[in-house]
């Protein structure tokens, strides 16, 4: 392997037949390229699935208010379901050992001025722990805090643009703004990896807001965060117990599913992995589809090869030559060309996907990647078939006698 006359005769034997190594070496890069290629796009479809989900905090149930379809111990349906502040209190009370936190939620929409400015935004009446849940980057100031909660302030934590909107340049700390007639001061500028519309909202207290309409004591929604080492089977199981409870103080028929409505975030993230994992082994079918279809395209080519110098190794076996070292020869040829052109198209693939970024995220596809160690993996497989490609063809030319060899046109 390692003598000087051979890789010598070699390289000659490539330089006299250009075209065929052209041909054998572009069918093995071409089959690792699209490899790389197609594994990095089955990846990117992959994270575009996760970062729908990378907004919010991924132990999330959010519980819906309804109305009933269904009588139920008296009620009649079409009743309208309410949530409150003891809902709150006895969700806390009953399922102790399994929340990490819990908000409520009370989302409104009006007219919000600064001086000579003013636009419609979203206000979202909240408690602290809201944060967490939305992922909420505060870049000036603090959030909302338990003393707000408990004094009912009026203070706010408005988003990037809307900063921007009403203030300009200028900084809105400390300023008040006016929220649908009623002044609220600023005590906080945040960030949203969400976009533009996360990023035009308003945050106040909860209790602010109830105090504002009639001192009511009603929520639009309630956000339970589950302790992460639950896992997602535990999920699924405070999810239902919650229901149950809910149901049962509601006076909701327990078959009634427009009572109360409830998005598990985790079942939602599992389901939507499991279609990622499924669309990735798709891709990945196509892309090992490919490789086989490199290693068939070596192997055809190579027993061209072989026919190709069936006189020349005929006249390397009448000289001496040993069918161990005809074989050597032709293997060694295949191998060296098999690996320079593989990682060839192994490198530009990689190459490409890093090109990308985000350039098809529309089509679904998001920073696509492939982990190196699957990459040269890949590559040194392709190898490892393509000298079991070279060396059939090469043993069957190495059985035949000199004599027959040298008669082949």
């Amino acid at each position: 392997m390692f003598s000087r006359d051979n890789w010598k005769e070699i390289f000659e034997t490539i330089q006299k037949n250009k075209l065929r190594t052209f041909l054998s070496g572009f069918t093995v890069a071409l089959g690792i390229l699209i490899f790389v290629v197609l594994f990095g796009f089955g990846n990117g479809l992959k994270n575009t699935f996760s970062k729908f989900f990378e907004d919010d905090a991924q132990n999330i149930i959010t519980l819906f208010p309804g109305q009933t379809s269904k009588p139920y111990k008296g009620y009649k349906s079409g009743r309208r379901i309410e949530f409150d502040n003891s809902d709150l209190e006895d969700i806390k009370t009953n399922f102790p050992i399994f929340l990490e936190y819990i908000t409520p939620r009370i989302s409104r929409n009006g007219l919000v001025k600064y001086k000579n400015e003013s636009n419609n935004y979203s206000t979202r009446a909240v408690a602290p722990s809201h944060q967490i849940a939305e992922k909420t980057i505060i870049m000036k100031g603090r959030y909302l805090n338990v003393k707000d909660i408990k004094e009912k302030s009026k203070t706010a934590v408005i988003g990037r643009l809307v900063e921007k909107d009403l203030f300009g340049a200028k900084n809105a700390m400390g300023k008040y703004i006016d929220i649908a007639g009623s002044a609220f001061k600023v005590i906080g500028v945040y960030q949203d990896e969400g976009g533009d519309d996360e990023e035009r909202r308003i945050y106040i207290p909860y209790t602010t807001r109830q105090l504002i309409e009639k001192n009511t004591d009603k929520v639009d929604q309630i956000i339970v965060a589950f302790r992460p080492e639950l896992g997602y089977a535990g999920a699924l199981a405070l999810d239902k117990g919650i229901t149950e409870f809910i149901k049962n103080k509601k006076f909701i028929n327990p078959n009634d599913q427009n009572g109360l409505y409830v998005r598990n975030v985790a079942e939602g993230l599992k389901n939507t992995q499991q279609m990622a994992f499924v669309l990735q082994m798709i891709v990945g079918f196509v892309a090992i589809g490919t490789i086989i279809a490199g290693i068939i395209g070596i192997s055809n080519i190579m027993v061209f090869v072989v026919k190709e110098r069936t006189k020349e190794l005929g006249i390397r076996k009448a000289l001496g030559a040993t069918p161990k070292a005809v074989i050597g020869t032709i293997l060694l040829e295949s191998v060296f060309i098999t690996t320079v052109f593989g990682f060839i198209g192994m490198i530009i693939g990689i190459a490409i996907l890093n090109s990308m970024g985000d350039k098809l995220k529309d089509r679904f596809i998001t920073d696509p990647y492939i982990d190196m160690p699957i990459a040269i993996g890949a590559t040194i497989l392709l190898i490892i078939f393509g000298a079991i490609a070279g060396y059939i063809p090469a043993k069957r030319a190495a059985r035949i006698k000199p004599i027959v060899a040298l008669r082949d046109e």
